[in-house]
């Protein structure tokens, strides 16, 4: 950029326009004093602890990336090179692999739903074998598709080897080299782990002898064929409720246990390594899906390094899948938009393949427009915004360079825990893997209840009037324990009766308060009446017609003021429940006069179970 008058380049900014971090801290205090998130008195420093959140793991993510988060960690190395940080590739002129999960349908539908992804962008497929597709259906399943050009996954968690043999038989067949990518997806420890609740309960059931022997068959199969052999899914943890690092601790401890599996069977470690996939889940939370895969390829390729694999045989292969336990079946028009983030998080952290599971697929089989704009999810990011152009375009950023390092830490040592056990068989048989990813996910929980992580249609911002999807059942469907679950719970059977929102004084006194206790009620399945706006006690009781319960609805003042005649005079006409919303107390209500209360950090979820309690 040059100046109008031709003096040469412009100046990105005044020399005199510097500003230091007390000046930083000086503004964030400015605002979060207005937002009344600071006090008068406290110091200006108070913004960093103020607007720093913590990960699920305990780590926690400060609200400005700063030279000093980064001063003391290892360096992160060039894309393409060990320990692959920042990517398997040096460049990624193609982005990723834009792979289509085609399950829970019969032969003649999963080769419509195959050719139809191929023909719109589509550039892998992963095929779910079992259920309404059996091994010996892949030639119909697979008919007129290109299996030189587009990689095949499969799938089959009650017959890998079978159905493996069936996938080669039709290579062989056909006289067609695979193309790069093509696997056979074995994964019999979690596939075990799939059956039943998704607790990890099922780890009792594992038969180390019977896994053992389908990863050295599978292996058999692949090796020499050009063909991965193995995937190691990840997202079971996930979908139980685990954290990042459990999810990578785990991820590490199985692939760790199948490599040795196949050098114990007589591979070199390079070539052990060449068989493996690993699957992962990217959520909407972008942050720290970005650091977890990137996580994921420098942990993995330590793992390597120590087995003796030389540098590049110690890069991770990775398939991120959009989150199934982020993803609600109320409003699920918003899991188009947590699966967009999903997917830029993943696209950014330099995955070799991305499944975006349709927003439509928490309610059964996912239709046409399901599909539709969750394969156009990834040609929007690669072909308009660019995503894959750039390789590790977080590389270098504070903050992302802190996460990545400290949840690799995280991971390592959850992987430590799980060998310390006697490893990943171990720890699932005694159940220690799993008791650990109940307690996160009671954590997780508790946070949802009391909407410190809110979840868009579900616990915040609900449509009450909404009609959910009917899809029909999806047989490849993988149990899963969402996270907004018990909202969701709430949902599926509605109040019929409805609570009156005793809206006091003028709308503009009440319609914060009013606003929010509408939109509680409606997360619960709770329908409401507004009374309005009313000038006293007796324009709530003429209002009344006959509600159980009632929730006053006003500022402090008016609770104060009025509040203990209305609730007074509810409880006359016939209420037999009066809550406040607000806090009740000395500048308020006192709280003998009321039976319930809900505030911002209440249990959301205890609040209205206890309401519809009283409903019924």
């Amino acid at each position: 950029m040059t100046s109008a008058t031709g003096g040469g380049p412009l100046p990105l900014a005044d020399p005199d326009d510097r500003h230091d971090r007390r000046d930083w801290e000086a503004a964030a205090a400015a605002v979060l004093r207005k937002a009344r998130r600071l006090g008068p008195d406290d110091p200006d420093a108070a913004v960093w602890d103020a607007l720093t959140t913590t990960t699920a793991d305990g780590i926690r993510v400060s609200p400005l990336g700063t030279a000093d988060d980064v001063a003391d960690l290892p360096p992160t190395g060039v894309p393409g090179e060990f320990p692959f940080t920042r990517g398997r590739f040096a460049a990624r002129p193609d982005g990723w692999d834009v792979r289509s999960h085609v399950g829970g349908l019969d032969a003649v539908a999963a080769n419509r739903e195959a050719l139809l992804d191929l023909e719109n962008g589509v550039t892998s497929l992963w095929i779910h074998v079992g259920g309404p597709l059996a091994a010996d259906d892949l030639p119909r399943a697979l008919d007129g598709v290109l299996l030189d050009l587009a990689p095949v996954v499969l799938e089959a968690p009650d017959d890998p080897v079978g159905a493996a043999r069936a996938l080669v038989e039709l290579l062989d067949a056909r006289g067609t080299t695979p193309a790069p990518g093509t696997g056979l997806g074995g994964d019999p420890v979690s596939a075990t782990l799939r059956r039943g609740e998704p607790d990890l309960g099922g780890g009792s059931a594992l038969d180390p002898e019977a896994a053992a022997g389908d990863v050295t068959a599978l292996a058999e199969i692949a090796h020499g064929r050009g063909l991965l052999a193995l995937t190691v899914d990840a997202t079971v943890v996930h979908d139980a409720g685990g954290t990042d690092a459990q999810e990578l601790g785990y991820a590490l401890a199985l692939g760790t246990h199948y490599l040795r599996v196949l050098v114990d069977g007589g591979l070199d470690v390079d070539d052990a390594l060449a068989l493996l996939e690993f699957r992962l889940a990217a959520t909407d939370e972008q942050l720290t899906t970005i650091a977890k895969l990137r996580a994921a390829r420098r942990t993995w390729a330590r793992v390597a390094q120590l087995s003796g694999a030389s540098p590049q045989a110690s890069a991770q292969r990775q398939h991120a899948v959009t989150s199934r336990a982020m993803t609600s079946t109320r409003d699920p028009w918003v899991n188009m938009l947590r699966g967009t983030v999903a997917a830029f998080s993943a696209g950014v952290a330099g995955v070799d393949a991305l499944t975006v599971l349709p927003f439509d697929a928490p309610a059964g089989r996912p239709e046409a427009l399901g599909r539709r704009t969750a394969r156009n999810t990834s040609a929007l990011l690669l072909a308009e915004s660019h995503v894959g152009v750039v390789a590790d375009p977080a590389g270098g950023s504070y903050a992302v360079e802190a996460l990545t390092d400290a949840t690799a830490r995280a991971a390592w040592a959850e992987l430590d825990r799980t060998d310390a056990a006697g490893g990943v068989l171990a720890a699932l048989a005694d159940g220690s893997l799993a008791e650990r990813v109940r307690d996160a996910a009671a954590r997780r929980d508790v946070e949802v209840a009391h909407r410190r992580r809110p979840l868009t249609g579900l616990s915040e911002f609900p449509d009450a009037d909404e009609a959910p999807l009917q899809r029909e059942p999806d047989p490849s469907a993988p149990p899963v324990r969402r996270w907004g679950a018990a909202f969701e719970r709430l949902r599926e059977t509605p109040a019929t009766s409805p609570v009156l929102l005793a809206t006091m004084g003028p709308v503009a006194a009440h319609t914060a308060r009013a606003t929010f206790a509408q939109n509680l009620f409606a997360a619960g399945g709770v329908p409401v009446r507004v009374v309005g706006a009313t000038a006293g006690v007796d324009d709530l009781v003429a209002a009344w017609s006959g509600e159980r319960v009632v929730c006053l609805c006003g500022s402090d003042a008016a609770y104060a003021d009025w509040g203990a005649a209305a609730a007074a005079a509810l409880r006359e006409a016939g209420a037999t429940r009066v809550v406040l919303a607000g806090r009740p107390g000395p500048r308020t209500l006192d709280p003998s006069l009321v039976d319930d209360a809900a505030a911002v950090g209440d249990d959301a979820v205890a609040f209205l179970t206890r309401t519809r309690e009283a409903l019924s």
